[in-house]
């Protein structure tokens, strides 16, 4: 004890030593006090040393210095022992304690590393304390899997490195971290951001691509070794693997398509390509699972989003060659492919394109990467291409013949060494007898349709393919050649091709790409070649020259011809003209025009002085002006001016006729002389209003600048390119403009506008927006949805409106241009707060805005700005309507603005929108742009703006979630509950908001609704409805359903909802024809609110809801097939509302429905709740959309119960309306609806009540069918009708066509359908359905069919008369079997029908 006494006493006495220079000095100590020295060691550190300390001493000492034996051998124990005593200590197992304080060192090493890896000192530290946890992992002091829940608590994974370090010291496997839940998104972002990482220094990107390496390794292993999925938990493992690797392959493909247009490409997407190697392989991946990995990325990468068309790829296949593919899609088909043979390479192709939608671009890069890489690919290529045309003239397939030609196209562009041309392609396939189209007639047509129908996409290089070198065609058939012939030729005249202006060289088949401009050029130095290289003409240009006359006078021979100072000495040229002269093949005269030019030509030794062009002469003029205006000589400045215009008339000849409006094509560029001759005239300019404006003292740029101006206006062509290049330098390179840039440029505006009434208006297209004024035109190339471009926009409006104020020659509306002050008044006020408070105080003094202040480099901008904002003149302009921001207009402006980018913060853009809605435009009148006071009008001008925002500006500075339109909705949200206040308060006068709203949409959308065939309209009318229920649902749910109050009785109004859900809602319908979910529950929400605030909730709320299950069927029905996911949410909301545990009786119908339809579809007997058909229906629909396997049996249960044939009928309906759907926008269960329909018409075929579905009118009790259908999938009816009829049983149709009513019903809808077709209404075809033709046919038919199998008495004279007036333009056909069946038994007892 007394040695104890005395170490402590020193260690107490001395500064605090680490736990490794304890153990050193003890181990230098004599061997026999070892094992005392070392217990009085353990005694004392267990007394003072917290087991945090001892573990962060241990792995930062040890991994810096290296420990003796004796250190290594203590410090497991210790540790050991310290972690017990901390256990005992605190009452919980060991295991505990240990996890917990391993958990707090790893997280305090890592938590400082902002990097994607650690620090080398964190990362040797880290492996240290793994190197402890392994030793206490041995002991039993250490469980991993409760180690790794508390890493990844609350799904706060740690970083990639540690979870490597654990799985590579054997503490805890990638492969049990895998099996985490919410690895997925964590592991994905982890790989790309690692990926993504960067560093100079060899080591540490060593230890990047050691982590990703293992980290693909365990998922290839995982992923693709079959031996492992024998066990269900391995199956979903393998599962998640392939879909994190999925998600990395599909990040690699996306980051290839955004680069394509560029050669960068991205250093994440570069590191992960590298990595998948035949290095994979190893103990992790066996050869068989790297071979299925690649196989499997190679399908995934064929069929990565097979969005182009065939047509698309015939026409856009010349761009798809190896030399333009992006490198890295490339380096991947190579990757991919090094484990596979050729043979498997093109087996695996084979199936993709036989089974799946494929990326025709993938895959012909794919095809041309392959060929280009592996010789031997060639001829596997032409076994490839045997085996489709086999198959396609066995079969007539025509996507085998397609494929064949796609893939033969694109080895051919390869070039010969590569592949042979497609002109030896097409005549070795197709040229001869023994050809597989010449086996017969019908293998022949099938050819020649094919490429008939090709000609409209193909490029003109095949058309002239098949047309020099036709397929082989038996003499007899020939005229079905001459028609294809005439067909191309047709197409190649309209694509201003010819065969006669061939070269005499020409590949026909090379891509557009490889022929130059100048073929004839080509011809000649290819003729002149050969004439060197053989001594004689060569026989194309003999043959040319006789068969290919016109060609060889008129283009080869003037390319031959060109004049030239001839050499002294007789060179090849001169030779082959001579011998071609000598041949007659010369015409005398042109031959002697040739001479006589290449005379001029030798006699012409004189050099053109460069400064004689004209864009050099105007350079030097502009140069001479720039110190005329220094110098301030007005009389030569003017003269100059004169010189000036005199030169752009040369470079940009006038035209004849001067015009009032100027068209300022924004997606056109002008030619590159008006850009250069522009750009020199902005620079000068700049320039001169630099020089005169720092001169001592200033010269005023008033006089020099106006003539300046004057003579750019005069000139159409010249101001025309200066405006383009105004409007791209303020719109498109804003930011890069210098300090000099804006001065010259604002001063510039400014000029502009004083000399509108001289200056011609502007016509912005594509907008084709009505002619404004030059400077308004421009203004409209400024953008303010950056902070960049907003301190752009400021200090150029701030430069221009002090120079306008400085002049004072004019009027100030003269010289300011509207849109340039309303910029700063918007501007000015958002990015200076202390701005704002001038609004209210008033100018404060004539403070002196003067033109040096607003144009000295050492003043921020800010000064100018605030200084110019306090000026009583610039104030004075808001007086002026004209100048006056409306909040309109402001919300307009801050509707476009990244909230990512803002130069403002989220709290300042808060408090800024507060200010300005509350404070600034709320009190201001009406007339001067405010709100007048009135807090509803400030909520309608803001959905009014976010609606508008929604269908007029869809461009680029429109950012969806990254504008401020969540902070508009936030501002609107604050308006509407002030509002609703005040409402309940009683303080508040006048309509009530929901109302007020409603009747805004309305209005919105008539006039969109005007012209609803249009498909722009109906593309806005979607666009500003979904934009209104962004805003709706951001809206209290009882906002639109007002709850009135007569005779001491409140009561629920849904008038207003239901009116809007059928005339609105209705009409964007999604593709199943039901509410969303979100909306549906957003309306029933707001009904059991308002019903809520009644005297009997519950009852208004049965009370409202039969009203809407009357009238408004679509809320009725989506509100039953959401039910499952609202019935949560309503309960708590009528819980919390009105304190009742259960729901009304209407909404516990609903419950009760589904119960019934679940019953009903497990054929179960029951009495069916006492509900409306239609809700029995809908809860049937909801049934049968949620079994994935269903047999018809439901039917014969329902057939016992009563209302069948009602629900039926309903059912039948929500089912045609589905199908209809699926034809407008495919989907894969078409197959199973079809069924469905089929069996519902097979119940209710001898009952005339389901033909009331397809009736425009006379619906009686199933009226409700078209209230709650689209009106387009109403006008569609009599096609669902006879589509569904059509793929019936002859069976069915003879016993449907003896239905009552049946024959009627039908010739209405074949009318309707005959009228659909004429007027072009029919759904679009995809891949899987019918011709809208060939339907047409097949309704006729069957319905000729129908008409002759009933009886005379199946419709009456009146009726047939009726229906043959009908038929009588659109179908004579129809009409005459209508007359035949009159005739033959007339129905007098019918008639009074």
């Amino acid at each position: 004890m007394a040695f104890t006494s005395s170490a402590s006493c020193s260690l107490m006495s001395q500064k605090k030593r680490s736990v490794s220079s304890l153990f050193a000095g003890r181990v230098l100590k004599k061997a026999k006090h070892g094992p005392s020295l070392q217990e009085a060691a353990l005694r004392l550190l267990q007394q003072n040393q917290r087991v945090e300390d001892l573990l962060t001493e241990v792995s930062s000492n040890i991994s810096n210095t290296p420990s003796s034996s004796a250190q290594c051998q203590l410090i497991p124990s210790l540790l050991l022992s310290e972690l017990k005593r901390e256990a005992e200590h605190r009452g919980v197992s060991l295991t505990t304690v240990t996890v917990a304080v391993l958990v707090r060192r790893m997280k305090e090493l890592t938590a400082d590393s902002n990097s994607e890896l650690l620090p080398a000192a964190c990362r040797a530290q880290l492996c240290v304390l793994l190197e402890s946890c392994r030793e206490l992992l041995s002991q039993g002091a250490l469980c991993p899997e409760l180690l790794w829940k508390e890493l990844s608590r609350d799904e706060a994974f740690p970083k990639l490195e540690v979870a490597f370090h654990l799985h590579s010291y054997n503490i805890i496997s990638l492969q049990y971290i895998l099996e985490s839940h919410g690895v997925r998104p964590w592991l994905v972002s982890e790989l790309k951001a690692l990926c993504s990482w960067t560093s100079s220094e060899s080591e540490a990107k060593c230890d990047q691509r050691s982590v990703l390496k293992l980290v693909l390794q365990v998922l290839v292993g995982a992923g693709f070794d079959l031996s492992l999925e024998d066990v269900p938990q391995n199956k979903r493992l393998s599962g998640l693997c392939c879909s994190i690797l999925d998600h990395m392959l599909f990040w690699l493909l996306e980051t290839i398509e955004q680069n394509e247009s560029s050669s960068l490409t991205g250093a994440g997407a570069q590191t992960w390509l590298e990595l998948l190697d035949t290095t994979l392989c190893g103990t992790l991946v066996s050869p068989e699972a790297l071979q299925r990995f690649f196989t499997h990325c190679l399908t995934k990468t064929l069929t990565f989003k097979p969005r182009l068309t065939v047509s698309s790829a015939i026409t856009l296949q010349n761009e798809w060659t190896f030399a333009k593919t992006n490198p890295l899609l490339t380096n991947l088909f190579c990757q991919l492919t090094v484990v596979s043979s050729m043979q498997q390479l093109f087996v695996d192709l084979q199936q993709i394109l036989s089974t799946h939608e494929v990326n025709w671009r993938h895959v012909l890069s794919f095809l041309s990467t392959v060929l280009v890489y592996n010789p031997s690919a060639q001829t596997s290529l032409a076994e490839l291409l045997n085996i489709l045309l086999s198959t396609a003239f066995q079969s007539y397939d025509i996507e085998s013949v397609i494929t064949a030609f796609l893939l033969a196209r694109q080895g051919a562009l390869e070039g010969p060494a590569v592949f042979p041309s497609y002109t030896d392609w097409f005549k070795k396939c197709f040229g001869g007898s023994s050809s597989p189209h010449a086996a017969s007639k019908k293998a022949l047509v099938f050819l020649l349709k094919f490429l008939s129908d090709l000609v409209p996409f193909e490029p003109p290089q095949y058309l002239k393919v098949h047309i020099l070198h036709p397929p082989f065609v038996p003499v007899k058939h020939r005229g079905l050649l001459l028609e294809y012939v005439s067909l191309a030729k047709t197409r190649l005249a309209d694509l201003k091709e010819s065969l006669e202006d061939m070269g005499l060289y020409e590949d026909v088949s090379a891509a557009p790409a490889e022929q130059s401009q100048c073929q004839e050029a080509q011809d000649v130095e290819k003729a002149v070649s050969l004439f060197e290289s053989t001594g004689r003409i060569s026989a194309t240009v003999m043959e040319a020259s006789i068969f290919r006359r016109p060609y060889f006078l008129t283009r080869f021979l003037p390319a031959l011809l060109a004049p030239r100072a001839l050499p002294v000495k007789a060179d090849a040229r001169m030779k082959f003209i001579e011998a071609l002269k000598k041949a007659d093949k010369i015409p005398a005269a042109q031959y002697s025009s040739y001479v006589a030019s290449c005379q001029k030509e030798k006699q012409t030794d004189a050099v053109t002085d460069p400064h004689d062009s004209p864009v050099d002469v105007l350079r030097l003029q502009l140069d001479t002006f720039r110190e005329l205006a220094l110098r301030g000589d007005e009389r030569e400045l003017f003269a100059q001016v004169s010189r000036m215009s005199h030169t752009l008339s040369v470079l940009c000849p006038p035209v004849s006729q001067k015009t009032a409006v100027v068209q300022l094509q924004t997606d056109t560029p002008p030619p590159d002389l008006h850009v250069q001759v522009a750009g020199m005239i902005l620079r000068s300019f700049c320039q001169c209003v630099l020089d005169t404006s720092r001169a001592e003292p200033p010269i005023k740029p008033i006089s020099w600048a106006s003539r300046f101006v004057m003579a750019l206006t005069e000139n159409r062509q010249v101001f025309s390119s200066l405006l383009h290049r105004l409007w791209d330098l303020f719109h498109n390179q804003a930011s890069s403009l210098s300090a000099a840039h804006v001065l010259g440029l604002s001063v510039l505006m400014v000029q502009l506008h004083s000399s509108c009434s001289l200056s011609p208006l502007v016509e912005l297209q594509p907008a084709a927006s009505s002619p404004v004024c030059v400077t308004e035109a421009l203004c409209s190339a400024f953008r303010c949805h950056t902070r960049t471009h907003m301190l752009f926009c400021v200090r150029f409006c701030v430069v221009a409106v002090c120079y306008g104020l400085r002049r004072g020659d004019l009027s100030l509306d003269q010289l300011i241009p509207c849109s340039v002050y309303k910029m700063l008044l918007y501007l000015i006020p958002r990015l200076l707060p202390r701005a704002r408070a001038f609004l209210h105080d008033g100018p404060v003094g004539d403070v002196a805005v003067t033109w040096k202040s607003a144009t000295d480099d050492s003043q921020s901008w800010t000064k100018s700005a605030l200084s110019l904002w306090s000026n009583p003149a610039f104030q004075s302009l808001q007086r002026k309507p004209q100048y006056q921001l409306s909040f309109s207009e402001w919300l307009h402006n801050e509707l476009q603005v990244c909230r990512g980018e803002d130069a403002l913060s989220d709290p300042e853009r808060q408090e800024y929108h507060q200010w300005a809605c509350m404070e600034l435009f709320l009190p201001r009148p009406e007339q001067e742009g405010g709100c007048g006071g009135d807090m509803r009008t400030l909520c309608c001008r803001l959905i009014n703006a976010i609606l508008e925002n929604s269908e007029v500006n869809k461009g680029e500075n429109n950012k969806g979630p990254e504008s401020c339109l969540p902070d508009v909705l936030s501002r609107l949200q604050e308006c509407v509950y002030e509002l609703s206040l005040a409402e309940r308060s009683g303080a508040s006068h006048g309509a009530s908001l929901g109302p007020c709203l409603l009747e805004l949409l309305t209005q919105r959308l008539s006039s969109v609704s005007a012209d609803s065939s249009s498909i722009g309209s109906e593309l806005t009318l979607r666009r500003t409805m979904n934009s209104w229920n962004r805003v709706m649902l951001a809206l209290p749910a009882e906002l639109f359903i007002p709850v009135t109050h007569q005779a001491g009785r409140s009561t629920v109004d849904c008038s207003l909802l239901i009116e809007h859900i059928n005339q609105h809602q209705r009409a964007v319908c999604c593709a199943a024809n039901l509410l969303p979910c979100h909306a549906t529950t957003h309306f029933v929400k707001g009904v059991l609110s308002a019903s809520a605030r009644c005297g009997r909730p519950a009852g208004e709320f049965n009370t409202a809801w039969s009203r809407i299950s009357l009238h408004c069927p679509l809320l009725l029905v989506s509100t039953v097939f959401w039910w499952e996911h609202m019935s949560t949410i309503l309960q708590s909301l009528w819980r919390r509302s009105c304190d009742e545990a259960s729901l009304p009786e209407q909404l516990m119908l609903l419950s009760e429905g589904h119960q019934w339809a679940h019953r009903v579809l497990c054929g179960q007997v029951g009495p069916p709740p006492s509900a409306p058909a239609l809700l029995l229906a809908a809860c049937l629909y909801r049934a049968l959309q949620d079994c994935e396997h269903v047999d018809d049996s439901y039917i014969s249960v329902l057939r016992r119960e009563q209302k069948t044939s009602e629900v039926l009928v309903f059912l039948l309906s929500l089912c045609v309306n589905r199908y209809l759907s699926s034809l407008l926008h495919p989907e894969e269960n078409r197959k199973r609806t079809v069924g469905t329909c089929s069996a519902l018409l097979s119940e209710l075929v001898y009952s005339a009540d389901w033909l009331s579905i397809f009736k425009s009118t006379e619906r009686g009790v199933y009226q409700p069918v078209a209230t709650m259908t689209p009106d387009e999938l109403n006008r569609l009816m009599p096609w669902a009708f006879y589509s569904l009829m059509c793929q019936q049983s002859p069976e069915f149709l003879h016993t449907a066509a003896r239905c009552p009513g049946f024959i009627l019903t039908a010739v209405l809808c074949y009318v309707s359908l005959l009228q659909l077709f004429i007027d072009g209404h029919t759904p679009k075809q995809s891949s899987d359905q019918v011709e809208p033709s060939q339907t047409v046919v097949q309704s006729k038919k069957l319905l000729l069919r129908c008409i002759s199998q009933v009886s005379g008495s199946a419709l009456s004279s009146s009726q047939c008369k009726q229906l043959q007036e009908l038929c009588a333009e659109l179908d004579p056909e129809i009409k005459a079997a209508l007359s035949h069946h009159q005739n033959l038994s007339l129905s007098p007892e019918m008639d009074f029908l």
